[in-house]
């Protein structure tokens, strides 16, 4: 099996700098590796080729053979990093907590320890109202993107 600590080691070198940033690496037991990346303005199927090439130019495929994949996360992929949360700033987003209650509303103050959730609260008499609510990212289960159709 491929060693996902020179697979890491290979993308670090190729992302430093770049505004690029990894959101998983997962290298199976049939030695199927898949690489999830973002930029803050999203990932171009041509920065997954340079990666996916200068991982591949770095690894011996006569040594051991891989399959390789480089891709985006996906828009209904939970996040899992912090820059997936500060690239989704400002954007609405579903997050279900810890106790499985679910929130709806727009990111903001996004931290190193958590962030804010921007929610719509109906209040008697006064119609909707903003209302912030602070999480720690310890206390949440999965945050997703809300796609909106307009």
């Amino acid at each position: 099996m491929t060693d996902k600590d020179k697979i890491e080691e290979l993308i670090k070198e190729y992302i430093s700098g770049t505004g690029m940033f990894v959101v998983s690496v997962k290298v199976s037991a049939a030695n199927r590796i898949t690489v999830l990346a973002d930029t803050r303005e999203g990932i171009t199927i041509n920065e997954c080729v340079l990666l996916h090439r200068h991982i591949e130019n770095g690894l011996d495929r006569d040594a051991e053979d891989f399959e390789l994949q480089v891709s985006s996360p996906g828009l209904d992929s939970p996040f899992t990093v912090i820059e997936q949360y500060q690239k989704n700033e400002g954007k609405k987003v579903s997050v279900v907590d810890n106790e499985g209650t679910k929130y709806s509303g727009i990111l903001k103050n996004v931290t190193s320890g958590g962030f804010d959730l921007e929610t719509e609260v109906k209040i008697k008499g006064k119609g909707k109202e903003k209302k912030d609510i602070p999480f720690n990212f310890d206390q949440v289960k999965a945050t997703k993107i809300v796609l909106t159709i307009t």
